[in-house]
């Protein structure tokens, strides 16, 4: 299907606390009909990691055909053009 739309979900899941930003991107994400990747960062070693390899400061971050569109509030305005 050619037409299929994908994208990346990087989100902070930890034992005590589950990003509410992270589960709006998710929700933002499939009532648009992307395919989503759900990637789940579980530690905040992890979470720390991906922040230093992608030099943003918060999760969650999107990633639609391999570029950051960023945070939830950016993919609501990428999702409203």
């Amino acid at each position: 299907m050619a037409d299929s739309k994908s994208a990346t979900l990087y989100r902070m899941v930890l034992p005590d606390h589950t990003c509410p930003f992270g589960v709006h991107a998710k929700q933002l994400l499939e009532q648009a009909g992307f395919e989503v990747e759900d990637k789940v960062l579980s530690s905040r070693e992890e979470v720390d990691a991906f922040k230093d390899e992608h030099g943003v400061q918060t999760t969650p971050q999107v990633f639609i055909d391999g570029e950051r569109v960023g945070g939830s509030d950016d993919l609501e305005r990428y999702l409203a053009r």
